[in-house]
């Protein structure tokens, strides 16, 4: 078995991401023991998996929770204003029924406005608390539809080599002719200057269409543009932002099977 054919072949990914048959699986594990250079790949895949994951994780804002616990913990415990009497004369009883429904009247109406100040507070601090929650939510649920479209048995997965002497496997595209769904997955693109991008595109009868730029980074499983064909792929390095047809130099291709 040629070793490099087996790792372009998109086994650490599938092995990696949990789609693998059990066949498939153990296969994989007793080759890991036999060559250290595929246990260093996956191994190296694993990291990958780990570095896009917590990037895409959101983590609330301490910030909130310390203004939620605070505002909770004074609503809780409302501040009474206390209102000091100064010492008069002697007055009749309709008098002092007077001054006490004033003094009630203001007590109650710095009551009132504390709590509209803290529940505004806390209005604020549960608005942000949730625009985060539905961003990691809506983070999740592209992460699940990443996992489940390259599961999926109609999924072709492009090899794409570097044109490197190396020819190591540069990048894997999932592409599902059904949905017209394409996901690239990251493997061994250096990060470039600021001012140069990579861009995906797919071959159709030999005239390249545009499937999007992207940068390397650790972003390792990107979604790009949809095509409803594809011949081959490819990846080239461009300036930042380009426009029109590949300009650059190619960095990487693979044929569909």
């Amino acid at each position: 078995m040629n070793l490099q054919e087996y790792i372009s072949s998109g086994i650490i990914e599938s092995y990696c991401l949990g789609i693998a048959s059990p066949e498939e699986a153990a296969t994989f594990e007793e080759m890991c023991r036999l060559y250290p250079e595929l246990a260093a790949a996956r191994n190296e895949f694993e990291l990958q998996l780990e570095n896009h994951a917590f990037e895409q994780s959101a983590t609330p804002d301490p910030a909130i929770r310390e203004s939620l616990l605070a505002a909770i913990a004074e609503e809780s415990v409302p501040a009474t204003p206390v209102v000091t009497m100064a010492a008069t004369k002697p007055v009749k009883k309709f008098s002092w029924l007077a001054a006490a429904s004033v003094i009630a009247l203001i007590a109650v109406s710095a009551l009132a406005v504390t709590f509209y100040q803290k529940n505004k507070k806390l209005e604020k601090s549960t608005v942000a608390l949730q625009a985060q929650l539905d961003s990691t939510r809506l983070q999740m649920e592209e992460l699940a539809r990443q996992q489940s479209m390259i599961s999926n048995p109609n999924t072709a997965v492009v090899s794409l080599v570097s044109t490197e002497t190396t020819a190591k496997p540069a990048a894997n595209v999932y592409w599902d002719s059904t949905s017209t769904d394409v996901y690239l997955v990251v493997r061994n693109l250096p990060e470039l200057p600021t001012e140069k991008q990579y861009q995906l595109w797919a071959l159709i009868n030999k005239q390249p269409v545009d499937l999007g730029l992207f940068d390397a980074g650790n972003r390792i499983i990107l979604k790009m543009k949809n095509t409803q064909k594809a011949d081959a792929f490819a990846i080239t390095i461009e300036k930042r932002g380009n426009t029109g047809g590949p300009k650059g130099t190619l960095s990487a291709s693979g044929k569909m099977l």
